[in-house]
């Protein structure tokens, strides 16, 4: 592949590695009628999920019918909200019983995303999803396609996307207010990985763990560690992975910072910049764990043209690591952000605020007409839309493909060197590194294909 060929979404769904297909003879769930009431099932009603609980439900059009969670602790006290709904531990058994619902939110933890989606996908109902929406690449590409054979209304939990300063920003890199845009670089402060007890102090981490734990400990009563496992090889129970965010930082169960935050940070590029795959990624920092995902490290990706913007490398800093700019003051010291570098001038963003640099240059500046919608909230997208009315933000043909990117900084780092990336074979062509874009065996009992 040549750095002038980019692989287009289009492209990302008609490849056909990893395909998924929609279950012969269960029908698609067509959009909601408007007088009628929606039927929602929860999968993971914890934290996380317990706030997605808590604001989709608040919709008078939603039904809450099912609750599923492997903490009884948790499934206990959604239950006290909604006792008429139907309790489950294993989100397998909820699954069959397709006929119950008519939609479902995935708040499990990332290890377990893909697989409490893609039934839901096969069966044909509306999902949403928590970011990161897969635990690696092989994962992201089959949720997509699964999408897009079902015909759902989808949406990856990313709210910050639904947020006004978002929408600003991609209105003024998408009309030029910076010029053309070669360079981006996005940073957070966040560690959350291999550190030392020094490092996870000063980060206020929870664990400084180096290795894992050789002995294990007695679960929690009211947890069903099996359940909370999944795909992922048995292993002890012990609390350095339980409960969240601990295990974020174990490759079986998640992929440290990257993953998770480079779902709301990485966001903002992609967007405005209208990427898609990476023609190549090369990622810097300590040597790679063989378990646990690295605190501090960085990332470039390298994107071809597309259509009539220019090829961009887009860098991604991770906990100590920060921009050459930034680390010599030339930009306001923010502790997370994204600095877009264009012909004309440089656009630094966080969350809530952004500025155009150098200040004095742009101090007459007259931004452009609002041409993004503001949004009513992610959550509101997504009920919304199966109502027919609007359409998502982050549906999975987006927020797969930007999982997808993601996932490979990780790969490239657990490689160890620069990666070549084909993306409608689904390979890293320059070396064998499949054992980093997929899980090779999962435990029995748990397939994306059955």
């Amino acid at each position: 592949m040549t750095a002038t060929h980019q692989v287009t979404r289009r492209d990302f769904l008609a490849a056909g590695a990893a395909a998924a297909f929609v279950t012969a003879g269960v029908p698609r769930l067509t959009r909601a009628d408007a007088n009628s009431q929606l039927k929602v099932a929860f999968i993971g009603v914890g934290g996380r999920g317990g706030a997605n609980l808590g604001t989709i439900s608040g919709d008078p059009r939603v039904q809450v019918v099912a609750l599923c969670d492997v903490n009884r602790n948790n499934l206990a006290k959604a239950a006290e909200r909604f006792p008429e709904a139907r309790k489950f531990e294993d989100f397998r058994e909820l699954h069959a019983m397709p006929e119950l619902f008519d939609a479902v939110v995935v708040s499990t933890s990332e290890h377990t995303h893909a697989y409490a989606t893609m039934p839901a996908l096969k069966n044909g109902k509306h999902v949403y999803c928590e970011k990161p929406l897969t635990h690696n690449v092989y994962e992201a590409r089959a949720i997509t396609k699964a999408a897009e054979k079902a015909g759902v209304v989808t949406q990856m939990g990313t709210q910050i996307h639904a947020g006004s300063n978002y929408r600003r920003v991609v209105e003024l890199i998408q009309s030029g207010a910076i010029g053309k845009v070669t360079e981006a670089h996005t940073w957070v402060g966040r560690a959350w990985g291999l550190q030392s007890p020094e490092e996870a102090a000063a980060n206020h981490d929870i664990v400084s763990v180096q290795e894992r734990p050789k002995e294990g400990m007695t679960p929690p009563d009211y947890l069903n560690w099996d359940l909370w496992l999944g795909p992922a090889q048995e292993r002890p129970f012990h609390e350095v992975y339980f409960p969240g965010p601990k295990w974020y930082r174990w490759w079986d169960f998640g992929n440290g910072t990257m993953s998770d935050l480079g779902s709301h940070w990485n966001d903002l590029a992609y967007w405005a910049l209208k990427l898609d795959a990476p023609l190549t990624i090369e990622a810097f920092g300590d040597k790679p764990h063989p378990e646990i995902a690295p605190a501090s490290m960085s990332a470039v990706y390298e994107y071809g043209s597309r259509g009539d913007l220019p090829a961009v490398k887009h860098w991604w800093y991770q906990g100590t690591h920060k921009p050459e700019i930034w680390k010599a003051q030339g930009i306001p010291q923010w502790g997370s952000g994204t600095l877009f570098v264009g012909s004309e001038g440089m656009l630094l963003s966080d969350y809530g605020k952004y500025l155009l640099l150098p200040e004095d240059k742009f101090k007459d500046f007259k931004r452009p007409a609002q041409f993004i919608p503001d949004s009513p909230g992610q959550h509101q997208e997504w009920v919304n839309a199966i109502f027919g009315q609007g359409e998502t933000g982050s549906p999975f043909s987006y927020a797969g493909p930007l999982t997808e990117a993601n996932h490979l900084g990780n790969v490239a780092f657990r490689a160890g060197q620069k990666i070549h990336w084909d993306a409608a074979s689904l390979q890293v062509t320059n070396m064998d590194a499949m054992r980093f874009l997929k899980r090779i065996n999962p435990r029995s009992g748990w397939s994306l294909e059955g």
